[in-house]
């Protein structure tokens, strides 16, 4: 069942049991930084949070928002509709590993919040759309790299998150496709909790120098939970 939450400043967003959002995908539209006037493409967007989101906190000349499923697509158009945001989002339907060649080298800032998890690992569903946002079956981390570096103009900047334990695997997979490393962050539980969470840049085409940033810390207290 379709349910509607506010995100503030008359922004409403359309959600059901499949497609949500948490804490991750909020804290990716922060740290993804987006300039005014930039064009932006957010892969496997689901209910298209980062992109209204960033409409509803600034005006990026326009987003294309993409994800291989329908269900997910219809929900977005649902916002997209009841936000008049028509001009600034367009949803688009499509396997990140097949988009279309127009759509390559035009943009300034390429986002994804991906699977966490190989096949097989990290628990099982059995609805598809939940399997597809947590394992890997649609889309591999050197996928979304790829994808990521094909959309983006020289310079350009390709933002994720991630799990921790795949940190190195991340950063691999941005230097193997001409995205490199640039700014770390780590998110944490609280202050001296190891981090649950990493938001990762990556540049096209610049060179080496790696800036880590302080710690996000979900909770400020330094007690821990028992």
């Amino acid at each position: 069942m379709d349910e509607k939450l506010s995100l503030g400043n008359g922004v409403v967003i359309w959600v059901n049991e499949v497609h949500r959002f948490g804490t991750d995908a909020l804290l990716l539209a922060g740290f993804s930084a987006l300039g005014v006037g930039d064009t932006v493409c957010d892969l496997g967007t689901g209910c298209g949070i980062l992109p209204l989101l960033w409409c509803g906190r600034r005006a990026p000349a326009h987003v294309t928002a993409l994800d291989i499923q329908p269900d997910a697509i219809a929900l977005l158009e649902k916002s997209i509709a009841e936000n008049g945001l028509a001009e600034q989002i367009a949803p688009l339907l499509c396997d990140l590993r097949q988009e279309p060649g127009r759509m390559r080298g035009r943009f300034d800032l390429v986002t994804i919040n991906p699977p966490y998890y190989p096949v097989g690992a990290g628990g099982s569903s059995p609805d598809e759309g939940r399997r597809l946002a947590r394992q890997e079956i649609a889309c591999t981390l050197e996928d979304c790299a790829a994808c990521a570096s094909r959309l983006l103009r020289a310079g350009g900047r390709f933002c994720l998150c991630h799990r921790p334990e795949r940190l190195a695997d991340a950063m691999a997979a941005l230097r193997q496709m001409g995205l490199e490393p640039k700014r770390l962050r780590l998110v944490c539980p609280r202050p001296g909790a190891a981090p649950n969470l990493i938001l990762l840049e990556g540049r096209k085409q610049c060179g080496p120098g790696l800036k880590i940033e302080p710690p996000h810390y979900l909770n400020e207290s330094k007690e821990a939970t028992e």
